[in-house]
This record gives structure tokens, C-alpha cells and sequence, in this order.
């Protein structure tokens, strides 16, 4: 196995051994193992959520985009990409369209 610094984008068909540090942009597939950090959720409020020209219906929503509700203490995920997509519970019930 070789190692090697790089200054550009690198496209790898194997995989990576290691720690990937600095911005990562793009699709990060694979297992994915995050006992040495956390994970930070986006949050807003339900009224954001439902709101069709908020930010969280407007930038970056993909399926299964999650977010953290916090008027009501619970897990959103998105149905969708389009900004009048649904956003479910994290156990799939109480759908919210956003309007």
C-alpha cells in the first residue's frame, strides 16, 4: 500500500484507508465510523419546516435529509428534493408539506 499527499481532488475506485480530514464535498459512501467525533444536525423550527421559501426547503434538501425539529423535540426527514417535498418523522408518520 502506497501513501501519498495531495494538493487536488482525489478520486479513488478502492476506497481510502486512514483518516480523511479537512472539507469533504461530494457523496461520502461506505461505512462510515464516527465513535472518535459527532454528528451535528442541521436544526430549526416547525413553522421553518413548513415553510415553502425557507432555507431548509430551499438549499441542499435531498431524500432522506434529516433535520432536528426543535419546537417539537423531533427527527424530520425528507421525502424529497423539491422544496414542497414532505418531511416525515423520523418514524415515518406526522408528514409535513411544506406550503
Amino acid at each position: 500500500m502506497a501513501n501519498t499527499n495531495f494538493t487536488g481532488p482525489v478520486i479513488s475506485t478502492n476506497g481510502f484507508i486512514g483518516a480523511v480530514t479537512g472539507n469533504t464535498t461530494g457523496n461520502v459512501t461506505g461505512g462510515i465510523d464516527a465513535r472518535t467525533g459527532y454528528v451535528i444536525l442541521y436544526s430549526t423550527t416547525a413553522a421553518a419546516i413548513a415553510d415553502i421559501t425557507d432555507a431548509v426547503n430551499t438549499s441542499d434538501k435531498e431524500v432522506g435529509t434529516i433535520v432536528f425539529d426543535t419546537t417539537n423535540s423531533k427527527l424530520k426527514i425528507a421525502t424529497g428534493d423539491a422544496a414542497a417535498d414532505t418531511w416525515v418523522d423520523a418514524d415515518g408518520t406526522n408528514a409535513v408539506t411544506p406550503s
